[in-house]
């Protein structure tokens, strides 16, 4: 089996990894010409821009400049501060901006060799002093460094904004383009991108250096025992950072470094996503593992999963011969196996989607927690028993250790652990909001604390340690003058307080869900969904005059009660709040933003396929067996009323 799947992988996306890559090559030689001509003309001197130093530094580019990089097609999405905080802070990130740093300094060595003049090599003959004693010494070129540093700064900022921003995230057009076409329109987009990163990573990189440049410029003194000329100004100053020819060399190169990285994304992204036609049915034995009905049942990597339900959205709706072979029997026994395979890896799609939503709705209707195991909990609605959906078990919770106590209190104390509240739900707690608050002049917080018999004593939302009790009594027991005990506990009680407010602050800043990301989080992958739900409806349009053997009858009533199931649970999480709420335009970039709407595309598509069914058939549906609160819904359709 391990050795299938070798085989479909490396026929399919390998052969098309490698041409992405070839491609890539080939364009470096183009590219470096530009290279050459922007970073070396000259006015004055315009025939040594082709001068036989620069063509032998750029074939060296083209050997080091490719780089590739490992690329998905379903995003990673950070729900939390601290969610994001530990992907960048992940050991093979690491690694990561380590590579990314590395082949940055070594693309910027030969942008400085092809450059030439102050910026050739690290080092060079000075003598330090002044009259007879002076003797010759190697001393550091500074520019030459600046350089080096500035192509491993580009390359550490380009690794943490493939993180930030999901650069690596492969998404499928709906329009179908040729290679050459989609390259060209997008070739514009990616030398602007290109450039414009590249400005902002030499402002950060100016800002960096002025600051810390002196350490690297010492480390490397001290390793290659080098000498700094006391007669060059240095460039960690405000006068030597603002010249205007370093400026330019620097953002040239850097302009360079970025544009090999995002052509060679760009090109993996055309190449991986172009439209892989499965045969449907096999005549040898051999070849069935190829086969569309197999590469869906069996595990595939998830690239060959997307590719083969994108064939399955396309035959349903283009190919008329091949939509044949799904509604053919096979021979001997006249079983449809081609449609009973497609059917169920598409069903069990639809239905883990769903699975997901309820999951989620409950957990957002508890507030993180736990539901109380009670006979009426253990009830299902006439929905779930009819699709026979399990309820899910797992429960969302935040690890209790998180909010472990800053005083000293009992080792064992209870703590209920909160589902990062978020402020601005329906559901969040009302502690948390009058915790969060701005102080008034009547809160027993603010100057003189009053008496506790004044004010009625608000919810906690966590269970507090007897450390933290006395803490709070102490502080409700001040008198309204406002004079403190005589004690230590006393004394230090508003620092402690204090402090125990900005953890509390702290807490909920990084482990507070950000906005939409819990919803894009759901629909990360609904791509696969969106496929789903065209190739059922559109194969069960079809059918309607297509299929002689009647295959796709007895599924029917499946395919209706779960896409009814389906949308009732998409309606349901489009109430909560940010789920209906357009993400925000993000700014210019090679990072993909369209899985920040997969969910709007997956509801119309979902109402779309159902449309689709109701119109073909109409008032046949009728006697399709369903539930009564199906049926119901399904009438709402009929008579074009969702």
């Amino acid at each position: 089996m391990y050795i299938i799947i070798t085989y479909c992988l490396f026929q399919v996306v390998c052969w098309r990894a490698v041409a992405s890559i070839a491609w890539a090559v080939l364009l470096l030689l183009p590219i470096t010409a530009v290279f050459v001509i922007l970073s070396r003309f000259s006015l004055l001197h315009p025939i040594q821009t082709f001068s036989g130093q620069s063509l032998y530094a750029g074939s060296q580019l083209v050997v080091t400049g490719c780089f590739f990089c490992v690329s998905s097609v379903i995003p990673t999405i950070a729900c939390s501060k601290i969610a994001l905080l530990g992907q960048l802070l992940h050991p093979r990130q690491f690694v990561n901006s380590l590579a990314h740093c590395i082949m940055g300094i070594i693309v910027a060595w030969c942008c400085a060799v092809t450059l030439g003049g102050r910026y050739e090599t690290i080092g060079y003959p000075c003598t330090q002093g002044d009259g007879t004693d002076s003797s010759p010494q190697m001393c550091l070129n500074e520019y030459h460094l600046i350089l080096l540093l500035a192509g491993a700064f580009v390359g550490f900022s380009h690794s943490l904004l493939a993180v930030i921003s999901n650069i690596n995230y492969v998404s499928f057009h709906t329009v179908q383009q040729y290679k050459y076409l989609r390259f060209k329109g997008s070739l514009p987009f990616v030398v602007k991108c290109s450039a414009a990163q590249a400005l902002y990573s030499v402002r950060n990189y100016i800002v960096v250096y002025f600051f810390l440049g002196y350490i690297p410029k010492a480390w490397i003194c001290k390793t290659l025992n080098l000498h700094l000329n006391s007669s060059v100004h240095p460039l960690d100053s405000i006068a030597g950072l603002l010249d205007l020819s370093l400026l330019y060399h620097q953002w040239i190169s850097a302009s360079f470094l970025l544009f090999t990285w995002n052509i060679t994304l760009l090109l993996f992204r055309i190449f991986v996503t172009e439209v892989y036609s499965f045969p449907v049915q096999s005549s040898f034995t051999e070849d069935a593992h190829q086969c569309l009905p197999k590469v869906l049942t069996d595990k595939q990597p998830m690239i060959l999963k997307f590719l083969a339900l994108q064939d399955v959205a396309l035959l349903s709706q283009h190919s008329p011969s091949r939509r044949c072979e799904v509604f053919s029997l096979s021979q001997p026994g006249g079983h449809p196996h081609n449609w009973n395979a497609i059917s169920k890896e598409c069903l069990s799609l639809l239905a883990d989607l769903t699975q997901r939503l309820v999951a989620y709705h409950d957990t957002v209707a508890t507030n993180g927690r736990a539901k109380s195991l009670s006979t009426g909990s253990e009830r299902k609605t006439s929905s779930e028993t009819s699709c026979m959906f399990p309820r899910p078990t797992l429960l969302l919770r935040t690890p209790a250790s998180v909010f472990a106590r800053f005083v000293v209190g009992t080792p064992h104390s209870p703590l209920t652990a909160p589902f990062t509240p978020d402020l601005d739900s329906p559901f969040a707690s009302p502690a948390l909001r009058r915790l969060t608050a701005p102080l008034d002049q009547c809160s027993p917080w603010f100057g003189t604390v009053q008496s506790p018999h004044i004010m009625r004593r608000a919810p906690k939302l966590w269970s507090t340690s007897t450390g933290e009790r006395r803490l709070m009594e102490d502080v409700r027991s001040l008198g309204s003058n406002g004079h403190l005990k005589q004690n230590n506990f006393i004394l230090n009680c508003p620092i402690q307080v204090k402090h125990f407010l900005a953890k509390r602050v702290l807490i909920m800043y990084l482990f507070n869900k950000l906005p939409e990301a819990s919803s894009q989080a759901l629909f990360a992958d609904s791509q696969a969904h969106i496929w789903a739900l065209e190739g059922l409806s559109y194969l069960v349009q079809a059918s309607f005059s297509e299929d002689q053997f009647g295959v796709i009858q007895t599924t029917l009533p499946s395919i209706l009660g779960c896409m009814l199931i389906l949308q009732e649970a998409v309606d349901r999480h489009f109430k909560l709040p940010h789920a209906s709420s357009k993400p925000v335009r993000s700014a210019s970039g090679m990072g993909d933003s369209t899985y920040k709407t997969l969910r709007f595309a997956l509801r119309a598509t979902l109402k779309t396929a159902i449309y689709r069914i109701t119109t073909t058939f109409g008032n046949h549906l009728n006697a399709v067996q369903m539930s009564a609160e199906h049926r119901k819904r399904l009438q709402q359709f009929l008579e074009y009323k969702e």
